[in-house]
């Protein structure tokens, strides 16, 4: 798949995913391997994305399981389609079946709804699936526990059909936003990475791949702006994403450098919650901004030295 963790950091970009070496050596390894990754950090610095662009390279399916309070196995794993079971049952009794046969053929897997890991565990194709687990720190402890059985074996036992083993192993990918701790157990079972707010230089690479059109000077400004952002104490501090965002609304707008007008119209694209777009407000929005234009103009110093 990968010959090299040079090729994982050349094949990342060429999706327009700028992955450090820490991050390349951690994919490279987990299929080098077979193990799981487990990737934490603050919402929006990259995680789920990996999990995407793993897929665009293996041209193959991604199979996403958005964890939530109250996830249960059930909704993970299989359902059976229970209207089509009725159906079936009326059909042969209007077909005059005997009632001892009547519902025998209904829990096949002909009336089986296959969740998220089900679908990638019974995959079967020449490159595996890429199966992210999204968010994992939302769920339970009990759906935890019962992540830890299924990942340690990737078989699925269904009482009525029997027990499911991968053919062909999935690349899992899990995230968290650390809302909570997860067990160590789960964590032994992959390959740990915490991946942080990228660098200003990082985030200038990042904004050059992902809008290719946006000038330099405007970049720069917004890269600038946005590792400011991230040392103020928000109830949500922007991540990647929000950078793309903003960059992308401001070439849409035409704006080639930040003025106080732009700015405060557009920090709908930045922040997400009032109060923390009131802090920015009350601040005074070309005081920020020209303490990220001094901000800035120091991380440029220190990268040319």
């Amino acid at each position: 798949m990968f010959k090299s963790i040079e090729d994982v950091e050349t094949q990342f970009a060429a999706q327009g995913y700028i992955a450090d070496r820490t991050l390349a050596t951690t994919i490279y390894l987990a299929i080098a391997l077979g193990k799981p990754i487990f990737l934490e950090g603050e919402p929006g610095v990259g995680k789920t994305e990996v999990a995407k662009v793993m897929a665009a390279i293996l041209g193959t399916e991604l199979i996403r399981l958005q964890c939530y309070e109250g996830l249960d196995a059930n909704t993970a794993l299989y359902e059976w389609n229970y209207p089509r079971q009725m159906l079936e049952l009326r059909l042969e009794e209007a077909r005059g079946e005997k009632k001892e046969d009547i519902g025998h053929n209904i829990f096949g897997p002909d009336f089986l709804l296959d969740r998220p890991l089900l679908k990638a565990i019974q995959y079967q194709g020449d490159s595996p699936r890429v199966l992210l687990i999204d968010e994992v720190d939302r769920s339970d402890e009990e759906f935890e526990a019962f992540l830890l059985e299924v990942l340690s074996d990737f078989q699925i036992t269904i009482p009525e059909i029997g027990t499911v083993k991968a053919q062909q192993v999935p690349f899992v990918v899990l995230t968290s936003n650390r809302t909570r701790e997860l067990h160590d157990a789960l964590k032994r079972r992959c390959l740990y990475l915490w991946i942080d707010y990228p660098t200003f230089e990082k985030e200038m690479d990042i904004v050059g791949s992902r809008v290719p059109d946006v000038q330099e000077e405007l970049s720069r400004q917004v890269c600038g702006f946005m590792q400011l952002m991230r040392t103020r104490d928000f109830y949500k501090k922007p991540g990647v994403a929000e950078t793309i965002d903003w960059a992308l609304a401001l070439m849409s707008m035409g704006s080639n450098e930040l003025d106080t007008n732009t700015v405060d119209a557009t920090l709908g694209c930045i922040l997400k919650y009032k109060e923390d777009i009131e802090k920015i407000q009350e601040d005074g929005v070309g005081q920020v901004i020209e303490k990220a234009r001094m901000l800035r103009e120091r991380m440029v110093r220190q990268a040319k030295a």
